[in-house]
């Protein structure tokens, strides 16, 4: 094969690649503003039960710290886990 055709075969390849990387990255932004726009409001209910609950652990005594740590941490795991259910529920109705 002559240098000529192999440089030609590669300008080919690389102008295919970046046209499927174009179509690819647009879906993928269309796909991420959808997850954004679902999940904007459960964000926000997290972050404010997460400032409270913070606020709530400096308040208590040194001995009852780390019990309000892990109780905290599971509530959150908790609302987590319900959001992604819930999400996976959106995305089964949607198919």
């Amino acid at each position: 094969m002559q240098m000529k055709h192999l440089i030609i075969f590669a300008l080919v390849g690389m102008a295919a690649l970046l046209g499927f990387n174009l179509i690819s990255g647009h879906q993928r932004d269309k796909h991420r503003e959808m997850l954004v726009s679902n999940n904007s409001a459960e964000a926000e209910t997290v972050i404010g039960t997460g400032a409270k609950t913070g606020e709530n652990i400096a308040s208590q005594p040194l001995g009852q710290q780390p019990k309000a740590i892990l109780d905290d941490a599971t509530t959150q795991i908790e609302h987590a886990q319900r959001a992604e259910q819930q999400r996976v529920a959106q995305v089964a109705n949607a198919q």
